[in-house]
């Protein structure tokens, strides 16, 4: 599977050399790299053409990196995110955005096609026929061990800068992704609530006000199996959590 490709920085010297390390690459192919020198370009770009990935400066006049993904994500087919950066600091703001990987200037060969393949993996994964539920499985590897967990006993999904904590009514684990390809991949069974959660769509309980520590929108879903857990709910996603708790259950 070959990548399209969207290349943004503000710095001409920085793009020529990132458009210098793609040719590096060996894998994944690549089939074509556009570049932007600002947010507003690459925005425009992305509108106009479905890309795989874009590898994004933060630090941009106008409209930022952060900025910039956050409308890429609105679109019909977001591009998947790798940022390419001076800077170190906003390594936690990236990963809670749901960026694939985060490079740091002076970027190495090695690290930019490991994170392209990390591209490549869910794209094919997001591609791929889903299997029937009760054959779902997630790979677990803990404590020198590895664990198959039912897809079907976890309760939600959430962002934890670099990993994905797995939640089930009885234990919690850590998976290396992102959202994004666990979004892809079981779309039908669980729903974002939030930027850094999915939530079993058969777990909603109850749509509440949430207590003080929540976001401003002071909303939460309560979960079958967490009596104790509230996961606050984005202004942005509120609507479609109302009418996924309001309608009626379906059989799992």
């Amino acid at each position: 599977m070959s990548l399209a490709l969207l290349i943004a920085d503000d710095e001409p010297l920085a793009l020529a050399r990132l458009r210098r390390l793609l040719t590096q690459c060996n894998e994944p192919p690549i089939a074509s790299v556009r570049e932007a020198a600002s947010s507003t370009e690459a925005l425009a770009l992305a509108c106009a053409h479905p890309f795989d990935a874009a590898l994004l400066d933060i630090h941009m006049p106008g409209m930022d990196g952060l900025a910039l993904t956050a409308a890429l994500r609105q679109l019909p087919r977001p591009p998947a995110i790798i940022f390419v950066t001076a800077h170190s600091e906003h390594a936690v703001d990236a990963f809670e955005l749901d960026a694939v990987d985060y490079l740091t200037k002076p970027v190495r060969a090695e690290r930019l096609q490991a994170a392209l393949l990390k591209v490549q993996r869910a794209r094919q994964a997001a591609s791929a026929p889903a299997a029937p539920a009760a054959e779902q499985w997630l790979r677990i590897t803990e404590r020198g061990r590895v664990l198959r967990v039912p897809v079907r006993e976890v309760l939600y999904f959430k962002s934890e800068l670099k990993y994905i904590t797995v939640r089930t009514a009885t234990a919690s684990y850590l998976l290396d992704g992102s959202l994004g390809q666990l979004e892809a991949q079981y779309g039908e069974q669980f729903l974002r609530i939030h930027r850094n959660a999915l939530v079993a769509r058969h777990a909603m309980r109850e749509l509440v006000r949430s207590s003080p520590l929540a976001e401003v929108d002071g909303w939460a879903v309560r979960l079958h199996g967490l009596p104790d857990e509230e996961l606050p709910v984005s202004r942005r996603q509120l609507a479609k959590v109302r009418a996924a708790i309001s309608a009626p259950e379906s059989p799992r």
